[in-house]
């Protein structure tokens, strides 16, 4: 079996220290982070796992959210989870922080109230878009809430300019190409058995970025939007 690899962060190593500001400055992260937090909604007592966690700016803002919740970050790169532990430790929240791929997500079969991942699977070879989601759906107890937010479908001829000017130049265009198409929503679909329909999505300098929630197995798929 080949060694499993992964994307950096902007999509080569030697950026990884940039990735912060360039994610604040280029993508409305205000905009569809708050549309995610707001979509995943962490409650005390939950225990929720952030697949791909990066540099761990959205599961602190989990904690913060809910001081009482249980909150695992998961990532392939040691070098971003160190960040992440270093920006956790100055903003006072305890996180759990582990090494590992979005497939791994149901591995150590405990499960969780809600799994989420932001800006992770536009970088992933199509097999592992698929096996990623697969884990996040497996490892969510039953009646839980599955939580996406992306670069899926790339509707209109601004965004997908942008998109390929952005982020295509950085990551390249063969694992990429397939969420501007859509492929996140047709995974989605396929797995879920219910329709994911595309609406408005948060228009960034960087291509649009959907927020995406869907319950288990066989739970409504549906988009969350702003402006």
């Amino acid at each position: 079996m080949a060694e499993k690899t992964f994307t950096p962060a902007l999509g080569r190593s030697g950026l990884t220290g940039a990735y912060d500001l360039a994610i604040r400055l280029l993508t409305r992260e205000r905009a569809w982070r708050t549309a995610l937090l707001e979509q995943v909604a962490p409650r005390d007592g939950e225990a929720i796992i952030d697949v791909g966690c990066g540099t761990g700016s959205f599961a602190i803002l989990m904690k913060q959210w809910a001081p009482g919740s249980r909150i695992v970050g998961l990532d392939p790169d040691p070098d971003v989870l160190a960040r992440a532990e270093a920006k956790a430790k100055r903003e006072g929240v305890v996180i759990e922080w582990r090494q590992g791929y979005a497939s791994d997500a149901a591995a150590s079969g405990k499960r969780f109230d809600k799994t989420v991942s932001s800006l992770v699977f536009h970088q992933i070879p199509m097999p592992g878009k698929r096996s990623g989601i697969a884990a996040m759906l497996a490892a969510l107890k039953p009646g839980g809430q599955l939580n996406i937010a992306d670069y899926a479908l790339q509707e209109s001829l601004v965004m997908r300019s942008l998109f390929r000017l952005t982020v295509q130049c950085l990551g390249g265009v063969a694992d990429t190409q397939p969420n501007a198409d859509g492929a996140i929503e047709a995974i989605l679909t396929e797995i879920s058995g219910s329709s994911v329909i595309p609406q408005r999505v948060v228009p960034t300098l960087t291509g649009a970025i959907s927020p995406v929630h869907g319950g288990g197995s066989k739970g409504l798929i549906t988009r969350t939007n702003c402006r």
